[in-house]
Parts: structure tokens; sequence; C-alpha cells
């Protein structure tokens, strides 16, 4: 599966490309945020993808600073809306495509400032165009340090205190490579609540990925919902297990935390636009994400 990829030495990996570049993919990827599909990610089941409807609500392409990077994002909110609710959204291995906007428009339907920060920007100027998962996998998720993602998400929240949003109130979700990075930023953000949606949770360690989920289990910072499908081939069920023995162990925020397993479910069950998904359980898990925020502060 796609995270066991993650797994890669980054030791031998080579640097990005220069500043100058760096300025042309910014220029680039706003052209193209939030549009389309990964070109992996097809065919696109065109009969279950969801397009929520923009209207009434603000929408488009937004920037901010962090470390003197201008991080593209998607950013979905109830028109004239003030002091919302926030919600950061995480995206899988091909970036923030239609199904990541879209999902940010639906937490827009249900109140919140939605902030899909493109955390690939430094990396690729657009991460959905590859053909070839070795690739994307070894030229562009492989080179992004965890300390990068936890700057940039950190970033997405102050940008949503100065633009409407409300920072005493903020959950985090994101799903698969999106939903390991929830579970670390439960760990290290000011945030109220987490939902990870099938992320990896145990592996190893390596220079730009030095810690796993199950490393910071005892000293989360916020609940995390962990929502799994018991069929996907590469989170094994013992995995779920040995997490939720550790978050046991751990403090109020690290035992609060809970797992919900869909029997019939595999991997990327929400991914609405493609073949694994599976209706029930991602409007089983939708309501959940939604009520483990409210329940935890967030709404």
């Amino acid at each position: 599966m796609l995270h066991r990829d993650l797994e890669t030495d980054f030791d031998s990996l080579r640097p990005g490309r220069s500043t100058e570049a760096g300025a042309s993919r910014r220029t680039t990827l706003k052209a193209a945020l939030g549009v389309g599909y990964s070109a992996l990610a097809l065919p696109l089941m065109a009969q279950t993808a969801i397009k929520t409807s923009s209207g009434d609500l603000s929408v488009g392409e937004i920037t901010y600073k962090v470390n003197g990077f201008e991080v593209p994002a998607y950013r979905a909110a109830p028109a004239n809306g003030t002091n919302l609710p926030v919600v950061l959204v995480i995206h899988e291995i091909f970036g923030v495509h239609e199904y990541i906007a879209d999902v940010a428009r639906r937490f827009a339907r249900a109140g919140y400032l939605a902030i899909a920060p493109e955390l690939f920007a430094r990396q690729s100027d657009d991460p959905g165009s590859y053909g070839e998962m070795a690739k994307l996998m070894s030229e562009v998720v492989a080179k992004v340090p965890d300390a990068q993602v936890m700057a940039d998400l950190d970033g997405a929240a102050a940008w949503a205190g100065a633009n409407g949003g409300d920072t005493s109130r903020v959950g985090v979700t994101g799903f698969c490579w999106g939903g390991r990075q929830a579970w670390l930023y439960a760990a290290h953000g000011n945030i109220k609540a987490a939902v990870a949606w099938y992320g990896r949770l145990v592996g190893t360690p390596s220079r730009l990925m030095p810690t796993n989920p199950i490393d910071i289990a005892t000293r989360l910072r916020a609940p995390v919902l962990g929502l799994y499908g018991a069929q996907d081939a590469g989170i094994p069920l013992d995995t779920l297990d040995k997490m939720k023995t550790a978050l046991a162990a751990g403090n109020a925020a690290s035992s609060a935390s809970q797992f919900v397993v869909y029997p019939e479910a595999s991997h990327a069950f929400h991914a609405d636009y493609r073949a694994s998904y599976r209706k029930e359980a991602a409007e089983d898990g939708w309501t959940r994400c939604l009520a483990w925020f409210k329940a935890n502060g967030v709404a």
C-alpha cells in the first residue's frame, strides 16, 4: 500500500530545486490547486464522486508565509463568517486536488473555516500529474520532512486566526499520508481534536520522518479519532492494537482517543472518487468526525 513506501531511508535522496524554480512551481501550482483529480487515482468513479456546491460559501486559494516560503492552500468557509471554528484538512499523497477541495467545502457547509494546505509545494509543482507511483513516492512524498509539515500546519492555523477563524477552536483531519500527519499534529499543535483516516501508525524512523504515531501515543495534546478499514492490507490490525495499548498508558488526551474499524472497508474508503470508496463506512465516518469535533470543543 502507499503508506508502506513511506518507510524509505531519506539520507540518499537528492535535495530540492532552487528558490527560483520554487517560485515557478508556486505559480504553476496556484493555477491548478484543488482542480481535477490525480492521474494516479484515475479512472474517476464519477457515479460516486461527491460535488459540494460552493454557493453561499467563500472559497478559493490563499497563500501564507512559513520560513520565507509562500505556502498555497485551498480554503472554504461560510460567506461573511466570523469567529469560525477551524479545521485543517491534510491531503493524501496526491496533494490538494478536487477531492480534498470538496472535503473542505463539506466542512464549510458544516460551519467551519476549512484550510487544506498544499504540503508538497516545496517538492513539486503538481504531485497529481505523476503517472508512476514509484516516482511520486521517491521524488515527492519521500522528500517531505515531518517538521516541514508541522510548521506549515501551524502557519495555516495562524492564517485562519487572522482571517475569520477562532484559533481557540481548531481541529485537524487527514487521509492516508495525511492521516499519519494528523496523529503527529495532535502531539504538536494547539488544537482541540483530530480525526485520522487510515493513517499509518508504525514504521521505521528516518532522518526526515524520525517519529511515528505510536512513538508519540502517550503524549498527545488533543484526542484523536482513528477511522480504519479491517481489510486494509497496508495497515495490519495488530498495529491498531499496539496503538490502543500505548494510548491507554498515556495522558488524558491519549487515553480519550478512540478507534472505529469498518469490517468491510479497505484503504481509502472515504475517497469517493476511487474504486476503494465504501459509501456506508464513509458516511458513518464523516458523521463521527463532525460529532468528534463537536464533543471536543472545536464546533
